[in-house]
């Protein structure tokens, strides 16, 4: 089962992530083959640009494995989270970010979020990363959709979400 997790930077969250990154990294490691997409949401679209968050998507065994993996991460360990958000993902395009073909030049990523049951994923679109909808891991109920796109700005990604709960976030591939 897939799960999307999705850790909120808190203020000062950088330093430590900056001293904890290799435990990340190592961490990660040992989920390798597991991730349809990972990577930070930046404060812009921009390769120095500071880090907000910390999203995974990641098949795991259950919401117990779920939570052990988010609670267990260095990132989250070392006190970089505000929040963790654990949701479960429906994949609907079936596929990781590394199998997405269709890269724009001068297109940046992002993340959307829309925690909004009515929240629908676009149908089609050469510029869809991965998306789905998101699920309550314990009793699965419908409570929104994440997408992750490339758009020529935060505007026209969000509007391939269109919600009025929809964040975008600036995102990019992570992993080493």
């Amino acid at each position: 089962m897939e799960y999307l997790v999705y850790g909120r930077d808190r203020p000062g969250a950088l330093a430590i992530k900056l001293r904890v990154n290799e435990e990340h990294q190592s961490y990660m490691d040992g989920h390798a083959g597991r991730f349809v997409a990972r990577g930070p949401t930046l404060v812009a679209d921009d390769e120095d640009a500071d880090p907000t968050g910390s999203l995974h998507i990641v098949d795991l065994a259950g919401p117990e494995a779920a939570r052990a993996f988010a609670l267990e991460e260095p990132y989250y360990l070392g006190g970089a989270f505000e929040t963790v958000e654990i949701y479960e993902f429906r994949n609907l395009l079936g596929r990781t970010m590394w199998e997405f073909d269709g890269a724009v030049s001068g297109y940046g990523r992002y993340l959307l979020i829309a925690l909004d049951s009515e929240a629908a994923v676009p149908a089609e679109s050469p510029h869809l990363i991965v998306a789905g909808y998101l699920h309550d891991p314990d009793d699965r109920s419908l409570l929104g959709a994440a997408v992750l796109v490339e758009a020529p700005d935060p505007a026209s990604a969000a509007a391939l979400l269109p919600a009025a709960s929809t964040e975008v976030h600036h995102w990019r591939f992570g992993g080493r």
